[in-house]
Parts: structure tokens; sequence; C-alpha cells
């Protein structure tokens, strides 16, 4: 017969609630709301002044200037869609998010989202299990923090990956994987793209277009593998928007277009070096290089053929 949820009048099945949900009848649906609606209440009485508002402390210098020297600087090496702007992006989404809860570390915030995709350095297969490898081996990591920490952080990245059907094993761990996903509909293309380019050359066009559509629908669509781990966020309002837009093909071939064509403009690859002509004695020995779109395999048109 299950179980009864006094909020929505349902008898359901015992899965449908959690352990507290359980001892107080109600359902996970039901406490969700409960908890947005908390939510709302608060934010509405700071906006009011009747509490005073909290602020996430500020993420100390030296962290800061760690993570500028020795840590972003690693993600020139990887593919187009996770190089340094979007880990700047990570950080910036995770610090938005974290500011809801002024009770979260920002140094360990700050810590977790730019370590989230060093792991890619040995890959993509594993990349998150290598990360979280890479942040507990960090010297500066065990010298700015307790061990407790450090394991707490080493979690969050590992349960950050998008295809994580688990809900992280902690808040910080759903900081990150929400800031990770960033929704937004031109980014989510431009890096589909950048990577199929970077993974999957031979394809032309036509390709590198069925490729981005079949990614999409598998990720992002109604029953795609993505999951919104904090419902309150903006990647929750934007991925029904994205629902919409995966069910317009002209639309959304004309951003496809739009976004191959700034691809095309903007990022070259050298394809071609030799030795510039010096003559005897000379003490340059530079290198001139050739340069052309890899894109779909041909020379962009407006740099000719």
């Amino acid at each position: 017969m299950g179980h009864y949820c006094w909020k929505c009048g349902q008898y359901l099945a015992n899965e449908k609630f959690s352990g507290k949900g359980h001892a107080r009848h109600i359902c996970k649906k039901c406490m969700a709301e409960e908890r947005a609606h908390r939510r709302q209440l608060l934010k509405e009485k700071r906006e009011r002044g009747e509490i005073p508002e909290l602020k996430l402390k500020p993420v100390s210098q030296k962290v800061i200037d760690y993570v500028e020297n020795e840590i972003i600087p690693r993600y020139a090496a990887f593919d187009k869609a996770h190089q340094e702007s979007h880990v700047r992006m990570v950080i910036e989404q995770s610090i938005k998010l974290a500011e809801h809860t002024p009770a979260m570390n920002s140094d360990m915030v700050y810590i977790i989202a730019t370590f989230h995709d060093l792991g890619l350095v040995n890959g993509r297969e594993n990349h998150h299990k290598e990360s979280r490898t890479i942040l507990e081996a960090d010297e500066f990591v065990k010298s700015h923090f307790t061990r407790k920490q450090i394991v707490t952080m080493g979690r969050a990245v590992e349960d950050h990956r998008a295809s994580n059907q688990k809900k992280p094993r902690n808040g910080y761990g759903m900081i990150v994987a929400e800031a990770d996903h960033f929704i937004e509909a031109d980014t989510i293309i431009r890096r589909t793209i950048q990577y199929g380019l970077a993974n999957y050359p031979k394809l032309d066009k036509a390709g590198h277009y069925q490729r981005t559509i079949e990614h999409l629908n598998e990720k992002y669509g109604p029953k795609g593998y993505l999951k919104i781990w904090i419902p309150w966020s903006d990647n929750a309002r934007n991925l029904k928007k994205l629902h919409v837009l995966l069910a317009d093909k002209k639309k959304l071939e004309d951003i496809f277009t739009v976004c191959l064509q700034i691809i095309w403009k903007t990022e070259l690859v050298w394809v071609d070096a030799h030795p510039d002509i010096t003559l005897p004695g000379d003490d340059y020995t530079g290198y001139h290089a050739m340069a052309f779109t890899a894109i779909m395999g041909k020379v962009a048109p407006e740099i000719g053929g």
C-alpha cells in the first residue's frame, strides 16, 4: 500500500520518501517544495532588512595566487571545450552558487572548481577520478587544508561529472557539478562543436551537426542523463528553455551555424611549419607557419582554398 504523504495526500512507494521525510510523512517532492518555499521566505526577509545579509568570506589571496600561477595554466593543454575560459566560468558559477550558503568554505569552493578537470591530462574517460587524485596529492592543498577538508574536496571533484547518476556526496560536489553544467544554449552548442572538431576531425558539416543534435538530446533532452542537483539554480530554469529549443529544429540549426561561423573565424589550427629563409651567419632560426581552419576538413571560405 505504500506510505502516506500528508502534504500531497497520496500513498506512495517507500522509495519516494527520504529518511527524514519518512519520519515526517512527507514525500521527497513535497520536501523539495517545502525547502524551496523556506528559501524564498528567507530571501524576502533579507530583502526587507528583517534579518542581516550573510556573505561568503572572500577567497584568500594565497589560494588565488597559487591557482593563477600553478593550476589555471595547465588548462591550456586541454581541448577547446576545457581550456581557461571553461575553468574560469566554473569558478565564477561556483562562487555565485556558494553565496547562497555562506557557511561554505570559500577557499574549498575555489580549489574544487579549479581542480575539477585537471584529470583530463590522462584522458577523458576517468578524468573525474584522476582529478581527485591530483587534488589530494597537491602539496599546496595538503599544506593549506585539513585532511578532512581534502577528503571532502576530493569527493566533490570526483562527483562532478555530468554522467554521474548518483547524487554528489556533499554540498561542495553539488555546487561544482551545477557550475560545470552552466546551461546556456550558445555556450553548450559551441563547446559541443569544439569537442567534435578535436575528436572527430573527419566529419563534414552535416556530420558535426548530427553529432551535436545527438549529444544535446542524450545529455540535455527531456530524457537526458544530466541531473540538476540544485533545483533553484539558473540551470534548472535554463534546462526547461533548452528543452523548448531542442524541439525547434530550425532555430537550433541557426544557432549551430552561427556558432560554427564564429569558430571558423576565430579558432585557427597551425598545420605546416618550415624554417624561415635566412642568410648565412644569421642567428635567427625561426619558423614560418601556414594556418587554416581544420573545421570539417576544409579551408575556411574567408581564408581561401
